[in-house]
Parts: C-alpha cells; structure tokens; sequence
C-alpha cells in the first residue's frame, strides 16, 4: 500500500466576504465562496496540488480544514497589525472580556504545527494570495514559519495581490506548476 504524502507546497488565501449557507459549521475550504475559493475548488478540487490556510479578520490564520460559522467581519488596519503583534501564539477569534482564563479559539502555531508534522515536513515553496492588509500579515506570518522551521529559508516565495480576474489567473498558473527548486532562477521573485 502506497501512502501519499501531503504536498509541501502552502497556499495561503484570504477570506472571503461570500459564504456558502449550510450547517452551523463547515471548512472554510467549502464555507468560502468567493472568486478565489471558487478558483482554488475548480483547480485543485482534490487538495492534492497544494495545502491550504487562510486568513480571517475573525479567524486568524487557520488550516482550510478548519471548521467554521458564518461570519461578518472585515480586515482593518488595527485587527492586521494585533495578528502581527500576536505572532503564533494569538488565538483568534480574540475574547470579548478580559477575564483571566485561558482565552478561547485557536491560534497560528497550532495550525502549521499540524500540517507539517510539527516542522517535520517543511513547506518548500508557499503561495500568498489577498489584498495588501492580508498579504502583510501573511508575509509576517511566512517569516516566522521560517524562523520555526515549518517553512524552509529557501523556499520560493510567490506574493499574488492585483485585481481579482488576475489573482485567480496568477493562483491558478501557481497551483498547476511544478514546485520550483529552491535557489533556482525562478525564484527571482513572485507576482506583486
């Protein structure tokens, strides 16, 4: 028997405002149904060409996995630079009140953790799709996974954030190539 490994390549997504309607909670792979969730099912609707995260102004950073409600709430500039702030070890969503308990929700490092057997298995290549308040936490998010580990200091580095047509034409071209070699030319620099 021939046990598949999970790809090494990471593709980080930002929410998105459109939600499909269903039960309680569902994963936000199939929760989210804007243009480029809609791309990324149409693309790789198997999961096999690449892992996938997401962003949330509600959730943080979470696994695509993840089970989720349906939500209202957008990325601003203070929620960004509190994601940053957090580094790994906030968890989202944030609580209400300041009670002194272990705060609810998940947080960054748990996630990554997860999905590559605590730094076991690297990411070697990484993806980031959004616009530019998602797309710098995402950066910052990158650099400590590298810093932990979880993603190799080589790996190529693919920045996505333009107009939405491009965005699902750029993710879609990333999603169907071969991983890129670390240090290779191509790795020059990614879509901005």
């Amino acid at each position: 028997m021939t046990m598949i490994l999970p790809s090494r390549r990471l593709l980080i997504l930002s929410c998105s405002m459109t939600k499909r309607d269903g039960p309680q909670t569902i994963p936000a792979r199939d929760r989210y149904d804007g243009p480029l969730w809609r791309t990324l099912r149409h693309a790789d609707p198997d999961g096999q060409k690449a892992q996938v995260a997401f962003l949330s102004a509600e959730h943080g950073f979470r696994e695509a996995g993840s089970t989720i409600e349906n939500y209202e709430a957008r990325m601003t500039p203070e929620l960004a630079a509190a994601m940053k702030a957090g580094g790994l070890g906030m968890r989202w969503p944030q609580p209400k009140t300041q009670r002194r308990v272990m705060p609810p929700g998940e947080h960054p490092g748990m996630h990554i953790a997860s999905m590559t057997e605590h730094g076991r298995i690297p990411f070697i290549e990484v993806c980031l799709v959004g616009g530019a308040l998602y797309l710098d936490v995402m950066q910052h998010f990158v650099e400590l996974f590298q810093e932990d580990g979880f993603v190799t200091g080589s790996a190529p580095i693919t920045e996505i954030c333009a107009p939405i047509g491009i965005m699902r034409r750029q993710m879609t071209i990333w999603l169907n190539s071969s991983p890129r070699a670390a240090n290779s030319d191509a790795d020059a620099g990614g879509w901005r």
